[in-house]
């Protein structure tokens, strides 16, 4: 009944197996892939023709997670997994960027590529096996890609890599980076890192690269027994305009493109365009070709840019491969945010805010692996006026998340750990302005607006974009693309750092790959360019402020006794909710004991903190407390002076000279200064209020040959209570 293919190999100490033919058989293929004991199943459809008028390749790709797969059920109310998780967005970018260059240009067929994981050893961590398992199903279709591609993921542990690293592991690496490419080249990069250097981020690369060799191997054997017969492709002829555009086109995409402006440029490369399909007379009979009119346009705009940017060594606004545009930055923008900075360089603008709050603040992360907490979140938002555009607004698309988790990784290795700074973090970085890398742009006012908040960073950290324009054997790096660059060019190649090292380092390639020779000039040419802005973001801060924002919470932070923690919380949260009432304080308890007192106000603090000191210490005998009248006997009167502690003044430790009736010297309410004598020998507290001056708080001075009050020293009860109105002995 079932045809099954397999194939097994050792792979970073681990078996790694794919297998074919068992299940979804409908698909044009499918296959299954285990690693240890993760499981992933990829499936390819593609559409058998193209959408007439088509004028893009329509790939999509989803990577979804059951929580099956690690023996969960969802939360939620319906107990079924929703809209797509952060990590699942990001992974399926991940299998999209190495694959999408490998279709043979001109296909524009529906092409869906479904990566389901059915089940997680909570080991190893998924993304890597869907990569291979798409890769090896893409192979199996028939379709025209030109795989297979290999992934891996490669540590860096005590000074050596890892190939594959468990999740644990994870935590003891100062790399997380991920690579994909073919045979002979790298498509992909993808990675955070704690400031490492050049040589070692590129050593990694090419650790990558080589031990996935293996993989790529597996597939092919695998496909000598179970890929399907190639789909036969009638490709469009793509030059069947080409002359005719060049002849009405080229000299004004010429003028175009030795415009520095870009609002210009692109109304010259509008006005270009629309001269070619107002004067070129295209069959009434074949709606197809307007879209190859559109594609010999834009093969004309690529070669003018390319040939000019490798013959000249100039760009489009003049500048020359090394030189990045001009910056300005700006910090403290906004009056009432925590912190805030303006970064600009060229025609990119990000206003960045960042703001802080408590551990109530902190994001809750619901993973296969289990639910954790984060404290940092980074969150990019990409209008569409920031280009000059109208278009949807609405929540975050692929690309914005993909963007803001990029930031992310290269901002997080230089923040100060939770014990330094017991915050939770949050920035937004705004585009206002757009004509190159928007991320990077991020990545320098994220430092800025951290810095001006306040938060120690461990060292300022920048962002730079590099480009690639491949001619045959003659290329050229670019530093700081711009947007036509990036689209018309065949790397995006984005470093972010400090000036000791590399934190985070993302590449996509529009080619077939590139070299390491090509990666080692980018990554040099991109630490002058880091080092540059580092230099004018230092012309706004250099360093973090010595004082947080005036609108920022402060934080306290103590240790109570856990035995304690209930009496802190009160039956079903009434003595905290009631602490901040009265407080006006954020109060966070953690199981450990560690508590986090939050306000802008430092007041409000010292309210929660007597408070809950007053619950979890205990008095010291001789010491001198304020407190409040709470109920007057006839032998003396009981006061609230240590929390929710009461003590008994008696009549005789009022005043000197005993008064007729204690209401004669102190009334309910009033707050008085009482000191610790002691306590009985039941354990009641007693106080005195004649020896402390009422007005300063003062202990009185001992006439000399006068005898001190003394009680008998007990601790007192756990159970507290007021005391009686027995008196101590006298000497």
């Amino acid at each position: 009944m079932f045809d099954i293919h397999r194939v097994e190999i050792d792979w970073g100490g681990r078996k790694l197996r794919l297998e074919t033919g068992r299940m979804a058989r409908q698909a044009d293929s499918a296959v299954l892939a285990q690693y240890g004991e993760t499981s992933v199943l990829a499936t390819v459809v593609g559409a058998k023709s193209a959408k007439p008028g088509i004028d893009f390749f329509p790939l999509t790709v989803n990577y979804q997670e059951r929580t099956y797969a690690a023996g969960k059920i969802p939360g939620g109310y319906f107990k079924r997994e929703g809209r797509p998780t952060e990590k699942e967005t990001l992974t399926s970018r991940l299998i999209d960027r190495p694959i999408r260059p490998l279709f043979i240009e001109g296909f524009k067929n529906e092409v869906q590529v479904v990566v389901t994981v059915l089940s997680h050893d909570l080991e190893n961590d998924p993304d890597i096996l869907g990569m291979v398992a798409a890769s090896a199903a893409l192979t199996l279709s028939g379709l025209p890609f030109l795989g297979p591609i290999g992934a891996a993921r490669v540590g860096y542990i005590g000074g050596e890599y890892v190939l594959n690293p468990m999740v644990d592991e994870m935590a003891q690496s100062s790399l997380d980076l991920v690579v994909a490419g073919t045979h002979d080249a790298v498509m992909m990069v993808e990675s955070e890192a704690k400031e490492l250097s050049e040589k070692v981020m590129l050593d990694a690369v090419m650790f990558g690269q080589r031990h996935f060799q293996p993989v790529i191997q597996a597939i092919i054997k695998l496909a000598e027994t179970a890929a399907k017969e190639p789909w036969d492709i009638k490709l469009p002829d793509n030059d069947k305009y080409k002359a005719k555009v060049n002849a009405v086109a080229e000299t004004t995409l010429r003028s175009a493109f030795s415009t520095k402006e870009k609002s210009k440029r692109q109304d010259l490369v509008a006005e270009a365009k629309a001269k070619v399909f107002a004067e070129i007379e295209l069959p009434a009979d074949q709606p197809g070709d307007k879209v190859l009119l559109g594609d010999a346009f834009k093969k004309l705009e690529m070669d003018i840019m390319r040939t000019d940017v490798v013959k000249t060594g100039r760009r489009i606004d003049g500048r020359d491969l090394k030189t990045v545009r001009p910056i300005v930055s700006e910090v403290h923008v906004l009056p009432r945010t925590h912190g805030s900075a303006l970064f600009t360089r060229g025609e990119t603008q990000a206003l960045v805010v960042a703001t802080l709050g408590t551990g109530e603040d902190e994001q809750y992360v619901d993973s296969l692996e289990g639910t954790k907490k984060e404290r940092f979140l980074l969150h990019y938002n990409f209008p569409p006026y920031s280009v000059g555009e109208t278009g949807r607004m609405g929540s975050p698309g692929r690309r914005e998340i993909g963007h803001g988790k990029l930031a992310w990784r290269a901002v997080r290795p230089l923040l100060p750990s939770q014990e330094e700074f017991p915050y939770t973090i949050r920035i937004v970085s705004e585009i206002t302005e757009s004509n190159g890398s928007s991320s990077m742009a991020s990545v320098c006012g994220a430092s800025l607006a951290l810095m001006d908040a306040g938060v120690p960073l461990k060292s300022p950290v920048a962002g730079i974009a590099m480009g690639l324009i491949k001619e045959g054997s003659e290329f050229a790096v670019l530093s700081d693309i711009l947007g036509d660059e990036d689209h018309l060019g065949d790397m995006d190649f984005k470093v972010a750092g400090t000036t000791q090292g590399i934190t985070s380092l993302q590449m996509d390639i529009k080619i077939t790959g590139i070299t390491e020779e090509i990666m080692r000039i980018a990554l040099d040419q991109a630490n002058a360019g880091r080092i540059h802005i580092l230099g004018e973001m230092a012309k706004a801060l250099t360093g973090a402020r010595a004082e947080l924002g005036e609108h920022a919470p402060r934080i306290e932070t103590i240790k109570i006794p856990t035995d304690k923690i209930r009496e802190v919380i009160g039956s079903g949260g009434s003595v905290i909710r009631e602490i901040v009432a009265e407080s006006g304080a954020k109060i966070d308890i953690e199981d450990d004991g560690t508590v986090k007192i939050a306000s802008a106000n430092r007041e409000s603090i010292e309210k929660a903190l007597a408070r809950i000191r007053g619950i979890t210490s205990e008095p010291e005998i001789g010491t001198i407390y304020k407190g409040k009248v709470v109920k007057i006997m006839e032998f003396g009167a009981f006061v609230n002076f240590f929390g929710a502690k009461d003590g008994l003044v008696h009549i005789s430790q009022l005043t000197n000279g005993r008064p007729e009736t204690v209401g004669e010297v102190v009334k309910e309410g009033q707050e008085v200064y009482v000191k610790l004598l002691g306590f009985d020998d039941r354990g009641k507290t007693r106080l005195s209020m004649k020896i402390v001056d009422q007005a300063t708080g003062a202990e009185i001075p001992r006439a000399e040959g006068e005898p001190e009050e003394v009680f008998e020293s007990r601790p007192p009860r756990r159970e507290g209570g007021r005391g009686g109105e027995r008196r101590g002995p006298r000497r």
